[in-house]
């Protein structure tokens, strides 16, 4: 982000890629495993002139440990939204101090005590959005005195059942 801070347009652009899992490949595009995503659709996405998605490919390919990190994205499929329609139970977890150590360990350790099993565990990264959270996908319903003993956990600010 500190590449582009001259530019908040690009540094949205440059959001939506991480947020999606979006590459660029060589000849600036950006793409989905094979499949290009028009730059109009990425423009209008985050409101911005189809242009700023041009320069922000070309800065990518420009700049060596852009290009590696943008070139070697993916995006990883979630449950979250198909938790209701699989009958699994997912948590939203918004910490205090996402740089803080221990935060998934501790959530999942104490799941994983109550002999629940973990379907998946996403971890937002703080680099790219303002209020990470933590996210786990669980294949039984969570006890309400579970969800308390996770709320009291010294770096839990809020958490949703959803």
């Amino acid at each position: 982000m500190e590449k582009f801070a001259d530019s908040p347009s690009q540094q949205a652009v440059i959001r939506l890629l991480l947020e999606r899992g979006f590459s660029v490949n060589d000849e600036g595009r950006v793409v989905s495993g094979g499949i290009e995503i028009p730059n109009t659709g990425i423009a209008r996405e985050v409101d911005v002139d189809r242009r700023v998605v041009d320069a922000t490919t070309d800065a990518i390919l420009d700049d060596d440990q852009l290009r590696r990190i943008f070139q070697n994205i993916s995006a990883i499929p979630s449950l979250m939204d198909l938790a209701p329609v699989l009958d699994l139970s997912a948590l939203a977890i918004t910490v205090r101090d996402a740089e803080e150590s221990g935060i998934v360990a501790t959530v999942t350790g104490a799941i994983a005590d109550r002999g629940i099993s973990i379907r998946q565990t996403i971890s937002e990264d703080p680099e790219f959005t303002d209020q990470p959270r933590l996210y786990v996908i669980t294949d039984g319903t969570i006890p309400g005195d579970l969800l308390t003993e996770i709320r009291d956990m010294p770096f839990v600010h809020s958490i949703e059942l959803r």
